[in-house]
Formats: structure tokens, sequence, C-alpha cells
């Protein structure tokens, strides 16, 4: 499911792909469900597509949530939007203990526990199993580059 949640540059929040156009995506904004265009020449990024970095290479993303979704017993992040930089990274700390204190930021941080949320109040299924789909109309645009926290 995470290859049809997209995250696009300038935009706020996270999106579903609804449909693949030859220069445009339509996605769904998860927060309020209104359709917009996407154009190819703007940067769009699969969230099974983005991993973190640790200090032996990268977790995707994927991962970082299960483990967050499982300290949280399913429900969701309830550190404030203003938490310190200190208390973002104790908390990744606990759900990515090795994750690479140069490469990650604070903003960083702050975007995972959102993203996070937003899965949890839509009901995202973290744990469904990603299947190769034949119809490439399925797929994201292939403008999209690979995005790493």
């Amino acid at each position: 499911m995470l290859s049809k949640i997209l995250s696009v540059t300038g935009r706020p929040g996270l999106f579903k792909l609804i449909s693949t156009g030859k220069n445009l995506n339509i996605v769904e904004s998860l927060a309020d469900g209104k359709r917009i265009p996407v154009y190819a020449q703007e940067k769009v990024v699969a969230l099974s597509d983005v991993s973190i970095y640790t200090n032996d290479g990268d977790t995707p993303l994927r991962d970082v949530l299960r483990s967050i979704k499982e300290k949280e017993n399913g429900g969701k992040v309830t550190m404030g939007t203003k938490a310190s930089g200190n208390e973002l990274f104790n908390y990744l700390k606990e759900v990515l203990p090795d994750y690479s204190k140069e490469s990650v930021y604070a903003s960083d941080v702050k975007k995972l526990i959102s993203w996070y949320n937003i899965l949890m109040e839509n009901r995202i299924d973290l744990d469904e199993v990603e299947t190769k789909e034949e119809n490439p109309s399925e797929a994201p645009a292939p403008a999209s580059e690979s995005e790493e926290q």
C-alpha cells in the first residue's frame, strides 16, 4: 500500500495515487479527500521508496513505521508539534536505535511522525504485502525519485 501513498514536494500531507497519465498523476489528499493533478515536473516520492539513514546503511520507512506502530500499540504519536530536537531524537532512538546522528535532522523526525499519524488516521495497513502489478498505469509516475530522510 505504501507504493500508492505519495509525498509531493511543496504540498503538505500525503496523497493516494488515483490514476496515472502521460504527463500527470491524479492524487487524492489523505487529509481532506480532494483530488488534484500532479504534473511530471513535480517531485513525487512513494513512501515505499523512502528510507532513513542508519549507521549500517538505510532502513526502509516501512520498517520504521512498523516500529512506531508497535511502540504506540497502533495509536497515534502524541508528541506535540512544538517538541524540541532532543525529544524528537530520543523518540527516534526508541524506534530506530542505530539512526545516523549526522544524516537525520529534527525536521526529518517531525515529518516521520506526521506521516505516521496521517497513515494511522486513514487506517493505512503498514503490513500489507506489496506486489508488482503488471498494469503500468497503476505505478507512480516515471518522474518519481527516491528521497531519503
